[in-house]
């Protein structure tokens, strides 16, 4: 008899414990299938992003075959400068970035255009033009009338009109602004920060070591306002610039009423009803009113339609990249080595719109070793900086003399302090009327907090072994001692300084130390002490290289030496900054007034930071100047010599 076998009950958790890992095992074979579905999708969607910002930027690079007859259009949506700093890579993701124009590719472009008959019109767009140095632009201005005496028509456009883009739009053969829109000019002042009374509420004090009576940088942190001494010298500069300005643009537009519309505005605004277009235009300070669809068309008639015939306002148009890509800067003749010096001059390396003291000299030692260049020509944009680094592209410029280089320096629109130190390893100094420079003057600053630690009960004290045992002592305050010997230092450097001056200026070190103490003053003014030997921009300087090298002015070009931008970093600003444009902006006069100053707010906090970081170096600097050069915030800096050291040992 056959009986059927069972399975043990002991069998039966095993088949069901397999059983259950099997379906473990599906499960988890799903959820990694899922997972490398999704990891894929999201390589491909980035790939693809990828691929599409790839596109967009090469889109938007300067593309020479894109030029075609049409107007050459600047839209000058940012500042010039001499030189720009290095696009940020990540800064648009915090927020919109000012884009800055290398003024000479402005130039460049507008001399080229004036013989080219690609080219009917020139057009400016200031729209968003938060401005520039005030030499700048009147080599821009310059350059336009250059165009508009060759027969090319210059038409310039704006809701709203201040100091800077009138100096360009003055030069315009046509100047046009919104009916809802108009021209105020505020001129040169305003007002400075001063922190002594809120250092004073937190113990916080500033520990000063200078010589100048007007080497006034330091007074935001030892005063509540300005001294007399400092007021004369800002008044003195403030005015000869504003006098430059009405100058620059009477010349350029005799018929405007410019002085009596800046003596009395409200009075001007008030007579025309209140309508600022109408006023301006009644002073003669603009020619027509109208949107941008009446200036497009007024263009288009100049320069022909665009591609889109359904939109006769949209006109024929040249990118300036584009022109500038398809027309390379003139390279016969013999070099002209120029060397730009542009924004404050720092210890170490910097990258472009910062002046590096190393990267500098670098680059002046790099021109005497390739032994190409028969000249070189300093382009100094500078309001100082460290001393050291002064001193160290000055023994660059010297060695380069020694080696029979001529050397020339060409002032722009600042050239103080530091700027001034290492201008005098020259064999002539050109500047421009309205340049600023002079401030001939050291200082150095360390914060002590004994005074605030006081107040939250904290002490500090210590043993020593000699009298500069833990000097600068930010927590107990400087020692007697310190102070000797930082204020010795700063004016044994002072006494270089002004020595370095008489002995390239040909003064004697009195008279040096008279006109000197820090004193700010405008061209006009140097060149009747001494300081420079005459008026002119690059190009004069150029031409007066050539000639001490014994070479013919006309059959010379410049070459540039100076930080090239990184492309990477370039390519990832372009690629972050590339839905800005979509992005709401705010004109009119109230916009393109608070534009400027919120730019020039951003400036002064850049300055405090780098002072405070700064505080241990001895610095050649004019920070009443700053305001002057049109340049964005610094980059971050390295630090070098004794009381950078010092400083750093107790700021870890």
């Amino acid at each position: 008899m056959t009986t059927a076998s069972t399975v043990p009950a002991t069998a039966r958790p095993v088949a069901d414990s397999a059983a259950a890992t099997t379906s473990n095992r599906r499960f988890l074979g799903k959820a990694w299938g899922i997972l490398v579905g999704i990891k894929d999708a999201l390589v491909l969607v980035f790939m693809l992003l990828f691929f599409i910002a790839i596109f967009a930027i090469l889109s938007g690079r300067p593309n020479a075959a894109a030029v075609r007859d049409g107007a050459l259009v600047l839209d000058l949506a940012g500042v010039v400068s001499e030189q720009p700093a290095d696009p940020a890579p990540f800064a648009a993701l915090q927020g919109p970035v000012t884009r800055q124009f290398r003024a000479r590719d402005i130039v460049r472009a507008v001399e080229h255009a004036a013989s080219d008959d690609k080219v009917k019109v020139i057009v400016l767009d200031l729209d968003r033009f938060l401005g520039g140095g005030q030499v700048t632009l009147e080599r821009i201005g310059t350059a336009l009338d250059t165009a508009r005496k060759a027969g090319k028509p210059v038409l310039a456009y704006a809701t709203a009109y201040s100091d800077d883009s009138y100096a360009l739009a003055a030069h315009a053969s046509e100047i046009w602004v919104d009916p809802m829109g108009g021209a105020l000019f505020t001129g040169p002042g305003g007002s400075r920060l001063y922190y002594k009374g809120l250092m004073d509420k937190l113990g916080i004090e500033a520990k000063v070591y200078r010589v100048g009576t007007f080497k006034s940088a330091v007074e935001p942190y030892i005063r509540s306002d300005q001294s007399p001494a400092a007021r004369t010298m800002n008044q003195a500069y403030a005015d000869t610039l504003w006098e430059q300005w009405l100058a620059h643009v009477v010349a350029a537009r005799p018929r405007a009423k410019i002085a009596a519309f800046t003596g009395d505005p409200a009075g001007a605004v008030e007579g025309a009803g209140g309508d600022l277009a109408k006023a301006v235009v009644a002073a003669g300070l603009v020619d027509k009113t109208g949107n941008r669809i009446a200036f497009g068309r007024r263009v288009a008639n100049l320069a022909g339609v665009g591609p889109d015939k359904d939109r006769p306002w949209k006109f024929a148009s040249i990118r300036l990249d584009d022109y500038l890509a398809a027309n390379d800067a003139d390279d016969s003749g013999d070099e002209i080595a120029v060397v730009p010096v542009v924004g404050t001059i720092v210890d170490g390396k910097a990258g472009a719109g910062t002046a590096g003291g190393t990267t500098i000299a670098t680059q002046i030692l790099d021109v005497v070793a390739r032994g190409d260049a028969k000249a070189i020509v300093l382009r100094v944009d500078s309001p100082g900086g460290s001393a050291l680094a002064s001193e160290e592209i000055r023994q660059a410029l010297m060695s380069a003399r020694a080696k029979g280089l001529p050397v020339v320096v060409s002032m722009a629109n600042v050239a103080a302090s530091g700027g001034f130190w290492v201008s005098t390893a020259s064999d002539r100094i050109f500047a421009e009327p309205d340049t600023i420079t002079g401030s001939i003057g050291v200082f150095g600053i360390i914060p002590t907090f004994s005074g605030s630690l006081d107040k939250l009960g904290i002490g500090a004290d210590g043993v020593t072994t000699t009298p500069l045992s833990g000097q600068p002592d930010i927590f107990g305050g400087t020692s007697e001692q310190f102070d000797r010997v930082v204020q010795a230092s700063i004016e044994n450097i002072y006494g270089k300084f002004t020595g370095i001056v008489a002995a390239n200026r040909k003064l004697p070190v009195e008279r040096v130390r008279e006109i000197a103490e820090g004193r700010v003053w405008s061209g006009g003014a140097a060149r009747q002490l001494g300081l420079i030997d005459a008026f002119g921009g690059l190009d004069e300087a150029m031409a007066a290289a050539a000639k001490l090298a014994k070479l013919d002015p006309a059959k010379v070009h410049a070459t540039y030496y100076e930080p090239q931008p990184d492309a990477f970093a370039a390519m990832l600003a372009d690629l972050f900054a590339s839905d800005q444009d979509d992005e709401p902006e705010a004109r009119g006069m109230l916009a393109v007034l608070g534009a400027r100053h919120t730019l020039l707010a951003a400036r002064a906090v850049s300055d405090v930071e780098r002072l405070v970081a700064e505080g241990g170096s001895v610095q050649a600097d004019c920070f009443e100047c700053r305001s002057l050069v049109a340049t964005a915030a610094p980059d971050a800096t390295r630090l070098s010599g004794l009381w950078s050291r010092l400083w750093l040992l107790v700021a870890r």
